[in-house]
């Protein structure tokens, strides 16, 4: 194997990530979840020890960083000094909302809500996120469609689409990717003509 750099591990620590889903969606044992993400965990040591001997930053930077982005991004959980706030917002949607708007406040060069969406998630999950932050920003979503009683079913459906897209020479994946990122572009567009 050759050197080891960031570049050659993001494959693992993807993988690494999957392995903890399946473990969760299959509903294994604690224990093999237990161990999966102590997969995922040996992958974040990996890059961060790699980022060490470059003089960048250690796993201890990486661990303090993650505690004060947690306090600072949710003060409707912690105080400033970390203790726990005396109560909480009653809704998840409050909850998004003084997310968003501590998030808005340490990135103001972000105007863009899809800004942040990996472009490399896979397609469902990248339509999913980006109507998440669409619907909470207030932009317009595109039209609907009936869908079945369970997620059974719905599955169902969606696997029925990708061997109708296969059977006719399409990527059903490729074709999601590219109906998101129209779909962003025209609501950033939209967003960008709007009179402020």
């Amino acid at each position: 194997m050759g050197a080891l750099t960031h570049a050659s591990l993001v494959e693992y620590l993807l993988e690494e990530a999957y392995e903890v889903a399946e473990t969760i969606e299959e509903g294994h044992p604690d224990a093999e979840l237990q161990g999966e993400l102590g997969d995922v965990l040996l992958q974040v040591v990996l890059h961060a020890r790699l980022a060490e001997e470059r003089g960048a930053f250690t796993f201890d930077d990486v661990a303090r960083g993650l505690g004060a982005k947690m306090i600072r991004r949710n003060p409707h959980v912690f105080r400033p000094d970390g203790s726990l706030q005396d109560s909480f917002p009653a809704t998840v949607a409050e909850i998004e909302q003084k997310w968003d708007a501590v998030k808005r406040a340490e990135k103001p060069e972000r105007q863009d809500p899809f800004d942040g969406i990996p472009q490399a998630l896979p397609g469902l999950a990248r339509a999913q996120k980006s109507l998440a932050r669409a619907a909470r920003a207030g932009l317009g979503l595109p039209a609907g469609s009936p869908v079945p009683d369970s997620e059974e079913e719905l599955g169902n459906l969606l696997l029925a689409v990708v061997r109708s897209a296969r059977d006719n020479g399409m990527d059903a994946e490729r074709a999601l990717h590219a109906a998101v990122r129209r779909y962003q572009r025209d609501q950033s567009d939209q967003s960008d003509q709007a009179p402020s």
